[in-house]
């Protein structure tokens, strides 16, 4: 529900009426726009002194002649519609009234929502933010941003954390493969600048399937506050990523990656699907601390510095296919 009440209530107030919850009540408000409750007498007895004669039945047989007053939206070109008939209601004693109490629901915003997609709700987070993060945000993430909560650490400075739900991870997968141009895993690579990469991995970049905004506004609002959070004294606004990329392993295509530096000053790793059920073996060692990380948590984000300390490898998967979706922020 859309609600302007700049006439009654400060603007700091208005977003606790939407998000927050902090103000809880009923305010009687002058304009609504885009969304009505009324009662259904309202639509049939109107709302103007205009009689119209209407015979109706009364008791099955009975037949007697009423009057009801019919509405009639006055002609005032220098107004929207939506003013002249919240105007109208009040000038006839009608009140409307905005609250927050119960959750009535709201509305999508189905205005640019993009039908070229697999999965066309994945590339929603701009538009219908709140649904987005409803299906694809960890339920626990926010626990990550409580003072008090310790982000695990699975080796040295690599921290852990959930993020995603799995059906993101589903949808994306799915994104990937409808897509279905995986790089050939080696070092000639069309898509770089020099057409070179030294550490070639068989990968979709995000931008290939049209996802590269999204990622990175991703990146903005759910990333970078665990990461200000971990490495104290590290700001960054807005994230920068030059590579965002799906990462598929297969034991007949490319198994393992070998031990390498990432071009970032810090890395995330997401797994995108199971180990143990989607895949066998796997996982990331960090030589430096003789430390691997394995059966990865679905939806999970690994978080590490990227060009100095955190030497690593890709282990080898035995079977299956294994997913991983990775960032390198501020290269």
């Amino acid at each position: 529900m859309s609600v302007e009440m700049a006439s009654l209530t400060p603007k700091k107030y208005q977003p606790y009426f939407k998000l927050s919850h902090e103000l809880v009540g009923v305010w009687n408000v002058p304009y609504i726009s885009e969304a009505y409750l009324i009662h259904g007498s309202l639509l049939r007895q109107g709302l103007t002194v205009k009689a119209v004669e209407n015979e109706i039945i009364v008791s099955g047989a009975k037949q007697e002649t009423k009057y009801f007053p019919t509405y009639i939206l006055p002609n005032n070109p220098s107004m929207d519609p939506d003013m002249v008939f919240c105007k109208s209601l009040r000038d006839n004693g009608v009140f409307m009234y905005v609250t927050n109490v119960d959750d009535f629901g709201h509305l999508v915003n189905s205005d640019n929502y993009e039908t070229n997609h697999k999965q066309n709700d994945l590339y929603e987070i701009f538009n219908n933010q709140l649904d987005w993060e409803k299906r694809y945000i960890h339920p626990n993430y926010s626990k990550n941003l409580e003072p008090d909560h310790q982000i695990e650490q699975a080796c040295p400075d690599v921290y852990w954390f959930p993020v995603v739900t799995p059906i993101f991870c589903k949808h994306l997968i799915e994104e990937l493969e409808n897509y279905g141009k995986w790089s050939d895993g080696t070092n000639y690579d069309p898509r770089l600048a020099g057409g070179y990469e030294n550490v070639p991995t068989r990968d979709i970049h995000m931008n290939q399937i049209g996802f590269e905004q999204q990622w990175l506004y991703f990146l903005r609002e759910y990333i970078r506050p665990v990461q200000e959070k971990v490495f104290v004294g590290y700001y960054h606004d807005p994230p920068k990523s030059l590579m965002n990329f799906a990462v598929r392993y297969h034991p007949e295509e490319q198994p393992s990656l070998r031990p390498h530096h990432d071009t970032s000053t810090y890395t995330i790793n997401i797994a995108l699907n199971r180990p143990k059920i989607d895949y066998e073996g796997g996982g990331c060692r960090f030589i430096r601390y003789n430390c691997s990380v394995v059966d990865l948590r679905l939806g999970w984000s690994l978080m590490h510095p990227g060009r100095l300390t955190h030497y690593h490898e890709g282990l080898p998967v035995v079977k299956g296919t294994r997913y991983i979706m990775v960032s390198f922020v501020d290269p």
